[in-house]
């Protein structure tokens, strides 16, 4: 019967993408890695690895054997989970990646809460606009809103639910610029966003019919901060697209109108991924558990 931790060793090197970041992470020197690899295959008589000196790729049967390594594994997290959670109650840090408007807004008014039911759990959230790559920075979940999933790749999605996007101005801008009566009449409106200097900026809105629009301008302000923008916007520098959450007491005080409504982009929908499923510990569970069960119930965030 074959070593079953070689299975696993081989599988961590195809998942990062050599030996020797396998052997970081694994705490294991790169040398042992490479001979356990290649003794592996020795005894199946097969090469499962193509070597070069730029990167390694799976052979046809390598790619294979590899699936069944990576079910082994992730079989092998499940049962020990099972016993971590019948055993302990939640400890351990949580690297969490989270945007900016999305922490200012919704994680960190529930955060607290979190870390009061479970006082053995510390979360190290970082906050930022950059998209980051989970396994090689070693991220536990990354949370995000997009108007889709399909760039989740082999991520693992848990959905929360949906996000209402509004194009909103000042009265002030629209009394000095005047109110938009169809989607080309958008263009006569400054307008703020997200991006960078100097660049054109395009909206992509729904209209009431399903129509779609692509409104093409160029900001007066960029900025990569939307509670940033949204100053911008109060004083009548120019229209902007803002999630529902963070203009909904502005709208209500009449601080803030629809520049055109019925015309919005997409809703973006609040999700988390994280690498695998089966191999979640129980404090990375219990943090995902509480948000689904928080934002439900508090309504953050959700249109």
């Amino acid at each position: 019967m074959e070593d079953l931790n070689d299975l696993v060793y081989f599988a961590e090197v195809v998942n990062r993408g050599g030996f020797a970041a396998a052997g970081r992470a694994l705490n294991l020197p790169k040398s042992r890695l490479s001979r356990r690899v290649a003794e592996l295959e020795a005894r199946l008589g097969v090469r499962l690895l193509q070597r070069t000196t730029r990167k390694l790729s799976l052979t046809a049967v390598g790619e294979q054997y590899y699936r069944h390594c990576v079910a082994l594994r992730e079989s092998a997290q499940a049962a020990q989970e099972v016993v971590s959670q019948a055993q302990t109650e939640p400890r351990g840090t949580i690297r969490v990646a989270c945007p900016v408007t999305l922490a200012q807004t919704t994680l960190g008014p529930i955060l607290p809460q979190f870390l009061a039911r479970y006082p053995q759990v510390r979360v190290d959230m970082r906050v930022s606009n950059r998209a980051v790559d989970l396994v090689e920075e070693g991220f536990d979940v990354a949370l995000r809103v997009r108007p889709t999933l399909e760039d989740s790749g082999s991520l693992v999605v848990k959905n929360f639910g949906t996000t209402a996007t509004l194009l909103v101005a000042s009265p002030a801008q629209l009394a000095r610029q005047g109110r938009p009566r169809s989607v080309a009449d958008l263009a006569q409106l400054d307008t703020v966003s997200m991006g960078s200097a100097g660049e054109r900026a395009t909206w992509n809105l729904i209209g009431p019919d399903g129509e779609g629009y692509a409104f093409q301008h160029q900001p007066r302000y960029v900025a990569d901060d939307l509670a940033t923008l949204k100053f911008a916007v109060l004083r009548g520098t120019g229209m902007c697209v803002l999630p529902d959450y963070m203009c909904a007491e502005e709208l209500r005080e009449r601080l803030l109108v629809q520049v055109l409504p019925g015309w919005a982009p997409p809703p973006g929908i609040f999700h988390a991924v994280f690498p695998s499923r089966r191999g979640l510990v129980p404090a990375v569970r219990k943090f995902l558990d509480f948000l689904g069960e928080t934002i439900q119930r508090e309504g953050f965030a959700l249109a």
